[in-house]
């Protein structure tokens, strides 16, 4: 079972989500919050999976709600939703530790994918999200980039092929016959990788790709 933690200032479009996820047997809403100022609470209280958090909310925004969920201690993965094709949070909230990002007018059998999906480990993002991640990196000045290659250094050369894969959107299974070895072994080195380069998941794995424009 999945739990999960709707957080979004609409009434409306929180009642939506509840209804769509109680239509998914593998899909628990355990409770819903109508800020982020909300979400640390409920996260340590309720311990869910999931959290499913508009960005923009009056008094603290999903962005700010989710760096405040990335700290040391196990937090839950975040999924974003805007309402907008091009919300300037959208980079931010992904380097902040997002696993997912949605635009509200996707199809409600995708939400439910892409929450099986984040929750099984697998990144999401609409399709207007992955042009802004194209965008950035065509508009780099280069800084970014000299940085982000420094940071790759700290990992061997196999962490590299596995972190290029996981930029590249490759599954495990798929970076597993792609490199060569078992997926239990690409797992350790995914686990290696965060560990290394103080990281929460795979997005931020791929941001760093991105940034380094390999």
């Amino acid at each position: 079972m999945i739990r999960i933690l709707l957080v979004d200032d609409d009434p409306l479009v929180r009642s939506g989500l509840r209804l769509l996820f109680a239509g998914a047997p593998d899909i628990e809403v355990v409770a819903e919050a109508a800020d982020g100022s909300e979400v640390l609470p409920l996260v340590r209280a309720l311990a869910p999976d999931l959290v499913l958090m508009d960005i923009r909310m009056p008094t603290m925004d999903g962005l700010a709600a989710t760096k405040a969920l990335r700290g040391p201690a196990p937090s839950p993965e975040i999924v974003m939703l805007t309402t907008f094709h091009s919300d300037e949070n959208v980079l931010s909230a992904l380097r902040a530790g997002a696993a997912g990002f949605l635009l509200k007018d996707t199809p409600p059998r995708e939400i439910v994918d892409a929450v099986r999906k984040v929750a099984a480990g697998d990144p999401v993002l609409s399709p207007p999200v992955i042009q802004q991640l194209i965008s950035a990196v065509a508009t780099d000045t280069g800084e970014k980039r000299h940085g982000a290659r420094a940071r790759l250094g700290l990992l061997g050369e196999r962490e590299r092929e596995v972190a290029a894969a996981v930029g590249k959107g490759r599954t495990n299974a798929e970076i597993a016959a792609e490199l060569f070895i078992s997926v239990p072994t690409v797992k350790a080195h995914v686990s290696n990788i965060l560990t290394k380069l103080d990281l929460n998941n795979r997005v931020q794995i791929a941001m760093l790709i991105h940034d380094a424009a390999l």
